[in-house]
């Protein structure tokens, strides 16, 4: 003889299933009455409180025309209330007065297809329970005490029958449905789907219940609520077989509409940081092609106008060509000059041939040549070896874009740039003794935006302490990365 072992995830599952009661479906735990009518008005499904708060078996009406079988029991506005119910298309609370049983009933409906879901409670009803019905009572008061405490919506889904049973007026209190305890079609949640959201979520359902090989089922979507308008929620379910079907499935929805407000508004504000930074990298581009367009036109293109004038009348036959020659050479050798700085600026040395070091020293270099100002080049506990290409590109920009803001807008004759290794941070900082300003007050300038943009596409920030009068500093924290 050979067995099957039974998985033990499914085996837990039908242990906890609703407290000791393995095969009680929710409509039997709960103290509400509950009855299901047709369109001709014949009882499809009573539960055993309305067995027990009407006096009627199940049994004994199942199957039978309930306005024929409590004729004289019934109110005498039985049928006109439940006729206007079943033309309904959205849940209906009353209350109504049963005067042969001298009761009020708290009455919810709901009509879908040819069928009305009734679910009704008694405030007469006997308050002497048996050992059985106490613990029915206590789960389900432990049902709706976890809906108030976590805001969650308890359901059971019976997945054969595609129905859906709202525990202890979580959807109520949520989504405004003025309905608790009652059995709902599965077409009404489905209705009830934002249609952006109706067929991905249906179709990861069925997909679940098709393959019969999970015991949670979760997903994420927009629900309608009572007013029309939609709620984020997360839906999650624990599957109960039977045998290797899956039968019913017990949860709860959560509504989580202020996460994604949260979440969308974070989103936004990344796109909006995102443009920032690609506008400021897009306005830098233009100022140094401009920049480079002037210096062509104004610099370069004069010195070979020059040149090529002094050419000319060499070329006129004059008895004295030498000095022409000799100047246009000369002015070649300038123009010359000037492309090459202009090309320094714009290509980043070779990492292979000059270290990062040696191409800021280099930089300064060329700088104290042209400009009267003292820069001092400091390092500590870094080997730029160590350090990856594109942090190296982004220290170099850096270095060039600042200390061009310290030629062109701080009158400063010291400056330091220095590079050291703090834990797991690499610290770059630029000081200078310029004037200065108010970093409280003064926005910041296309420079400091495309520095600030550099560093915070590598993870890093910037930080930014200046005094009119007393100078300037800006410092870049980077992560120490890797070896590239």
């Amino acid at each position: 003889m050979t067995t099957t072992a039974i998985p033990e995830t499914r085996k837990r599952q039908k242990l906890v299933t609703n407290y000791g009661h393995p095969e009680m479906p929710i409509t039997e735990t709960v103290k509400n009455g509950f009855f299901v009518i047709d369109s001709k008005w014949t009882v499809t499904f009573w539960n055993k409180t309305s067995e027990e708060l009407l006096g009627v078996k199940a049994k004994d009406i199942v199957g039978k025309n309930i306005l024929e079988k409590l004729a004289g029991f019934l109110p005498i506005n039985f049928y006109a209330v439940y006729h206007k119910a079943f033309l309904q298309d959205t849940p209906v609370h009353f209350q109504e007065y049963w005067a042969e049983m001298g009761s009020w009933f708290d009455v919810t409906t709901y009509h879908h297809g040819d069928t009305l879901s009734v679910s009704f409670k008694s405030s007469n009803h006997p308050s002497q329970l048996s050992s059985a019905e106490q613990q029915l009572k206590t789960i389900n008061e432990l049902y709706k005490y976890v809906t108030e405490v976590t805001n969650d919506c308890l359901w059971e889904w019976d997945l054969q029958n595609k129905e859906i049973f709202w525990i202890d007026g979580g959807h109520k209190r949520m989504f405004g449905y003025p309905i608790e305890n009652i059995l709902l079609p599965q077409t009404f949640w489905e209705s009830c789907l934002h249609p952006d959201d109706k067929e991905r979520v249906i179709t990861g359902l069925n997909k679940i219940i098709n393959e019969a090989t999970e015991c949670k089922w979760q997903e994420e979507y927009r629900f309608k609520k009572a007013d029309g308008e939609y709620a984020y929620v997360h839906d999650k379910g624990h599957i109960i077989y039977e045998g290797d079907i899956p039968a019913r499935m017990i949860g709860a929805t959560q509504d989580i509409s202020y996460r994604k407000q949260l979440e969308d508004k974070v989103s936004q504000e990344r796109l909006a940081r995102e443009r920032e930074i690609t506008d400021a990298v897009i306005t830098a581009q233009e100022n140094e092609r401009a920049a480079i367009g002037r210096e062509l036109h104004e610099n370069v293109n004069q010195l070979l106008s020059i040149a090529k004038m002094y050419i000319q009348m060499a070329q006129r036959g004059e008895k004295n060509v030498q000095p022409y020659l000799a100047d246009s050479t000369a002015i070649l050798q300038n123009a010359i000059e000037e492309i090459r700085k202009i090309s320094q600026h714009l290509i980043v040395p070779d990492n292979h041939v000059v270290s990062l070091f040696d191409s800021i020293s280099n930089l300064i270099v060329h700088l104290k040549k042209v400009y009267p100002i003292k820069i001092e080049f400091l390092t500590g506990g870094i080997d730029d070896n160590k350090l990856d290409k594109k942090i190296q590109v982004t220290i170099f920009r850096i270095v060039q874009e600042q200390t061009n803001n310290i030629l062109k807008h701080s009158n400063a004759r010291k400056a330091s740039i220095e590079i050291q290794r703090y834990n797991d941070d690499l610290i770059l900082d630029i000081s200078d003794n310029g004037k200065g300003f108010d970093s409280s007050k003064k926005t910041k300038g296309v420079g400091l935006r495309n520095i600030t943009s550099r560093s915070e596409l590598c993870n890093g920030k910037v930080e930014i302490i200046s005094t009119p009068g007393k100078g300037f500093q800006l410092r870049v924290i980077l992560p120490f990365p890797p070896v590239d």
